[in-house]
Parts: structure tokens; C-alpha cells; sequence
């Protein structure tokens, strides 16, 4: 059987379309984890050590029919998100011409396949490799105001994305492809919710980009990103400042779970870097720079967004109600928790690493978290959870130490948040597995 199957890689550069799909649609059964010939994917790879990394015939084939017609492109998308867990496949999928094409893609509105190259590029940042690429990866775009982006990514050109006719007669600019990333990730969850699909921008809902952000923000480069002040219009630098965080906190009561989950891993990965934390809490209200830059923007308030999955239909006295933000007060009785209990536990996770600094925990004491996570314990059936939970409550009913509260505090235990962030990442089998909180 498997030399039969691999008789079939040569048709995958035949120049009948319907022999390349043919054969890759018997080739694509092999793909996923556990098959039984998945082996003729991986021969010849190459990869650590001092040797360059080498990719074989078949996965640069698989890379090329990703531009192929639908039917071709579809299943080579599939077998290479199928194939993409192995780590002898990183660096050949790291490529920085292929994530140019694979992101140029994903933010083209006109990409059939792009919640597949989503996917992708999910599976491929969990690698740190692939996300040190991705963060510096620039992409070439070409201005053009009568397009609905206001420009066209040319790199994005192939069959299921075919260049707009007539042409763009601009120069191409390369541009950081985050930034877009994050815009197109936006629309896609504003394009799902208009319901018609004949007024639909984008072809795809891009809810994959969410873990893509997660795994990035595992990273201090990607949490530098996400809380660093730039222009809210990348092809606008005059545009206003804003965090790049700021644009995502909306999600955490999308209905996909992808989407809300991702962004939920975002916001902790972020809280990590404590310097940021009063950026992160403050209002939109208020300008606020995250240390050691100097630069400001208006503040994220990522704390209703927080709150919110958490919060029930309870009903509070007058004087708790006052606390809370204004987007969880008088919540109607039809408001309902977030149903995943993983998901939970990362935004009560989130909450306990906001409690580092004095300046966070007074913030969270004097917004109403002690009165929402009180009555989120009473309904908690998740055991972890629930000790999780009466974790914060101590540090939020606790006694402080006699201490300056000012901004030096806060400067003070954002030095000391790093190395318990390092030792939980190292996996310390001293430390207790119950009372560490590792990265997504």
C-alpha cells in the first residue's frame, strides 16, 4: 500500500488539475497523526542540530497546490494543517516566503480557504520559531481606495484568490503584518454577525487567529506588540493611538468558543508583563503608558470584559452594585456564565496575576471583583476552579502590608512577577502543580 501511495507524488505536479486532485485526495487520508503510512509525508526531512532544514518533494508540492484551484487547494490546505503538528515540518512551514503567502491570504477579504490558512497558521505558532517570524514578518501592500481595506496584500495572489481586476496601478510598500492580522480578525467576527451572506467582505470568520494571538503573546516580543501604543489605522500613521489589546477584550462573549477562548489566553499571556498592568485595567478615559516606554494611549479596560464570561444573573444590593463597571451592573436574568469551564478558569488565572501588584489588587478591590467571583463560587461545580477562585478572594480580603501604595509599588512587583513567570514556564517539579499558572 505504501509504495503504491507513493507512486502518487509525481502526479501532484501534473499539469492536469484533475490528476493533482486525484491524487492528493488519495494522499490526504495519510495526513492526520495516526495514520498508517503518514511516514511518506515525513522521509527525507531534516531538521535541528547544525544542519539547514530541508523539506522534500512532497511538502513543497503541498506548499504550491495551497495556490492551486479550489478543489486542489482545499485539500492541500487540509493535509498541511493535518501534518503541521510535527516538529520536523516547523521550519520548512516557517518559511518566511510561505508565512508572507499564508498571512498575505488570511487578510485578503477575498480568500475562500482563509479560516484553513488560519488553521495553519495556528498550528505553525506554537513554535517559537514561527512566532519570532510572524512578529517581524512584513508583507507587501499596494494602496488602493476604492478597495474596501483601502489596499490589496499582493502576495495573496492564487487560484481561490485571484488579483482584482484592473489591477492596482500603485507601488507596493511593505508594511508589519501584525497589525493586519488583528484587522482582519476583527471583521471577520463583524461579518459573521450581519447575518446576510451576500453582504458579507470577508469569505472567512478567521476565528483561528484568536490562538494564533494566544501563542504569540507567549512571547515577550508578543506581548510588547499587544501593549505597545500605535496607530489604530496601520496604513493611517496618523491615525489614533491605541493598544492593539484593546481591540480584541469585545470577544470574550463571542459564541465561538475558538474565538473566545483564544482571546482569553491573549489577555492572560498579556497580564504576564506586569508593567502593564494599569494600562490593562485603566479606563479608556485615561491616557496611560506601559513602562519602561514612555509613549501614551488610552487605557484597555480589559476588566468588564473580564467580569463579564464570569457573571450571572444575580441581583446585588445597592451598595455592591455601585462597585461594579458599568457594563455589569443591573444584568438581566436571562445573562448566563461562560459555559467552558476552561475557559473560566483562565479569566479567574488572569484575575490572581492582576493581584501582583498593590496598585491591582485596590483597582480589582474598589470595581466589584470580590462581589462577581463570590457569586460565581457559590455556582462553581469545577473543583480547581473553585480553589482558584477562594485564592483571589484571600488576596482581595487579605490585610496589605504597610507599604506606599504609589506608582513605585507597581514598578517594585513587576520586577518580581518575572521570575515566578520563568519558574512556571520551566516546569520546576519542586513547585506545586495546583498553585502555578502557566502560559497558554
Amino acid at each position: 500500500m505504501e509504495a503504491q501511495l507513493r507512486e502518487l507524488i509525481p502526479f501532484l505536479r501534473d499539469r492536469n488539475p484533475q490528476v493533482r486532485q486525484i491524487a492528493l485526495s488519495n494522499l490526504l487520508p495519510q495526513t492526520p497523526k495516526d495514520s498508517p503510512h503518514r511516514n511518506i509525508f515525513l522521509t527525507g526531512l531534516k531538521s535541528g542540530g547544525l544542519q539547514k532544514p530541508k523539506e522534500n518533494d512532497i511538502i513543497r508540492d503541498l506548499k504550491l497546490l495551497c495556490r492551486d484551484q479550489l478543489s486542489v487547494a482545499h485539500d492541500a490546505f487540509r493535509a498541511l494543517v493535518n501534518l503541521s503538528d510535527s516538529p520536523m515540518l516547523v521550519a520548512p512551514l516557517s518559511e518566511p516566503a510561505f508565512l508572507a503567502f499564508i498571512v498575505s491570504y488570511i487578510i485578503n477579504p477575498q480568500s475562500v480557504l482563509a479560516d484553513l490558512a488560519s488553521m495553519l497558521l495556528s498550528n505553525l505558532t506554537a513554535s517559537s520559531a514561527a512566532c519570532a517570524t510572524v512578529l517581524s514578518l512584513n508583507i507587501d501592500i499596494i494602496l488602493e481606495p476604492t478597495f474596501l481595506n483601502a489596499f490589496y496584500p499582493s502576495q495573496s495572489r492564487c487560484a481561490t484568490c485571484v488579483a482584482p481586476v484592473p489591477y492596482p496601478a500603485g507601488e507596493p510598500r511593505a508594511v508589519p503584518a501584525l497589525p493586519l492580522l488583528v484587522d482582519a480578525f476583527v471583521q471577520g467576527a463583524e461579518i459573521e454577525e450581519s447575518g446576510d451572506a451576500s453582504t458579507r467582505i470577508r469569505k472567512g470568520n478567521l476565528h483561528f487567529l484568536a490562538s494564533v494571538f494566544a501563542n504569540l503573546t507567549t512571547s515577550p516580543a508578543g506581548r510588547n506588540f499587544f501593549l505597545g501604543p500605535r496607530a489604530s489605522n496601520t496604513i493611517k500613521p496618523d491615525s489614533a493611538v491605541e493598544y492593539p489589546l484593546a481591540k480584541l477584550l469585545a470577544f470574550t462573549e463571542h459564541k465561538d468558543t475558538i474565538r473566545r477562548g483564544g482571546v482569553a489566553s491573549t489577555m492572560k499571556n498579556c497580564v504576564f508583563h506586569a508593567p502593564g498592568h494599569q494600562a490593562i485595567l485603566s479606563p479608556d478615559s485615561a491616557t496611560v503608558s506601559v513602562p519602561p516606554a514612555s509613549s501614551v494611549a488610552p487605557g484597555i479596560d480589559a476588566l468588564p470584559y473580564l467580569l463579564l464570561p464570569l457573571a450571572g444573573p444575580e441581583e446585588f444590593d445597592l451598595e455592591d452594585q455601585d462597585k461594579l463597571p458599568d457594563a455589569l451592573q443591573f444584568l438581566p436574568p436571562t445573562k448566563v456564565r461562560e459555559p467552558d469551564a476552561a475557559i473560566r478558569l483562565i479569566h479567574v488565572e488572569t484575575l490572581l496575576l492582576l493581584c501582583h501588584t498593590r496598585w491591582g489588587r485596590d483597582y480589582l478591590r474598589e470595581h466589584g471583583v470580590y462581589e462577581i467571583v463570590r457569586a460565581a463560587h457559590e455556582n462553581e461545580s469545577v473543583d480547581k476552579i473553585s480553589e482558584h477562585i477562594e485564592r483571589l478572594v484571600n488576596l482581595l480580603k487579605g490585610d496589605e502590608p504597610e507599604t506606599d501604595s504609589s506608582d513605585g509599588d507597581l514598578l517594585d512587583h513587576a520586577q518580581a512577577l518575572e521570575p515566578s513567570v520563568g519558574t512556571a514556564l520551566s516546569g520546576d517539579a519542586s513547585d506545586d502543580e495546583d498553585s502555578r499558572i502557566d502560559e497558554v
